[in-house]
């Protein structure tokens, strides 16, 4: 009886074994994906935040989970990052929603528009308010879903040949901008430009184009720019909080496990901080070399900042007008950075300010 009693035992042990095994198998599968980013391997920081987000999902999961990183041109060049994965050519892309509002312009909003929010805003918005909802109900058509993965925070205005000193001496200026921004440059006179990173110094070299922007000192230095540009404008009032985003081939995403679905988020909010807390950290540094390199910082006249948020408004009304997405973005938008803006000035602009007027004095 013994005897049998412990075969019998030692059957369902090796039962339960049997079918344990694949349940875990299946719960954690072996998963190869490629990401392609729409950045060089030059610009550490943006390029360096995909490497990032594919070593935490590598960690998060024993090694289960490898994700492969390409750079711009690897495979696709930068701006096909999104059609990569809607037709599968890969599962991920690291890249900024804004690089395909010629598909829809709502698809600017997901990364950040002229005169809109800063970085800590743009993510609370992302989360809490529409952000995410809207945008990702505009990529489903496009086979594909974006987690936020990136922020470079204020962006810089960038590098030009001359000064600016009204709004006429924007006329005629071509200017390498990409996204909404370059819309509503047009309105004021500007010829705006879409030239990949790669190709922004030999054109502002060659005079193919009079000014550049891109995102700020680290990678500006980087590029070149200040060696054929002396003036750098600030601020980059249309990226007031740029974020970037894993875009995922949504038949794959919606195939993973669950586990799987969480550890990719809690990865991308991870490479999310890891982004913007280098950019903080390296940007000063960038900004001092510039400056050693003989570059003139300038501010943005006032008159152009308010023809520019002018033609900003009237571009939004036009969109708006077209597209009900684009106005439905818009207006949550709107009423998120009316709601936050009183707040932020009663104490982190306050707070803020206050450090910068006393900095000298410890």
């Amino acid at each position: 009886m013994k005897r049998r009693s412990f075969l019998t035992g030692a059957g369902l042990v090796a039962a339960a074994g049997t079918v344990a095994a694949p349940a875990i198998a299946q719960s954690a599968p072996e998963i190869r994906w490629r990401l392609t980013s729409s950045f060089p391997k030059a610009l550490d920081t943006i390029y360096g935040t995909a490497q990032t987000f594919a070593k935490y999902m590598a960690e998060a999961t024993d090694n289960k989970f490898q994700v492969q990183t390409f750079a711009a041109g690897e495979i696709v060049g930068g701006g096909q990052a999104l059609d990569a994965v809607q037709n599968g050519t890969v599962e991920l892309a690291h890249t900024p929603s804004y690089m395909y509002i010629g598909k829809d312009p709502t698809l600017a909003f997901g990364t950040g528009v002229p005169f809109g929010l800063n970085a800590r805003q743009q993510h609370s918005w992302w989360h809490f308010a529409d952000g995410a909802k809207i945008t990702n109900e505009v990529l489903a058509r496009y086979n594909a879903i974006a987690l936020a993965c990136g922020q470079s925070g204020t962006q810089m205005g960038g590098f030009f040949r001359k000064e600016l000193n009204t709004v006429d001496d924007l006329k005629g200026l071509k200017f390498r901008i990409g996204g909404l921004g370059g819309d509503v440059l047009a309105k004021l006179g500007v010829v705006p430009q879409q030239i990949p990173a790669g190709d922004v110094f030999p054109a502002l070299e060659r005079g193919t184009i009079d000014a550049a922007e891109f995102v700020g000192p680290y990678d500006d230095e980087k590029l070149g720019l200040v060696k054929v540009a002396k003036y750098y404008y600030a601020p980059g009032w249309w990226e007031g909080g740029a974020m970037l985003h894993l875009m995922v081939n949504l038949q794959k995403y919606n195939e993973l496990p669950k586990s799987y679905q969480v550890i990719m988020a809690n990865a991308c909010e991870a490479a999310n901080n890891w982004m913007l807390a280098k950019y903080d950290y390296v940007n000063p540094g960038g900004l001092r070399r510039l400056l050693a390199q003989g570059v003139e910082l300038r501010s943005f006249p006032q008159p152009i900042m308010e023809a520019a948020l002018k033609a900003a408004n009237e571009l939004y009304g036009e969109i708006s007008a077209k597209n009900a997405d684009f106005k439905r973005a818009y207006d949550s938008m709107v009423t998120y950075r009316g709601e936050v803006l009183p707040w932020w000035q009663l104490n982190e602009y306050a707070y803020d300010t206050f450090m910068i007027r006393t900095r000298g004095r410890s």
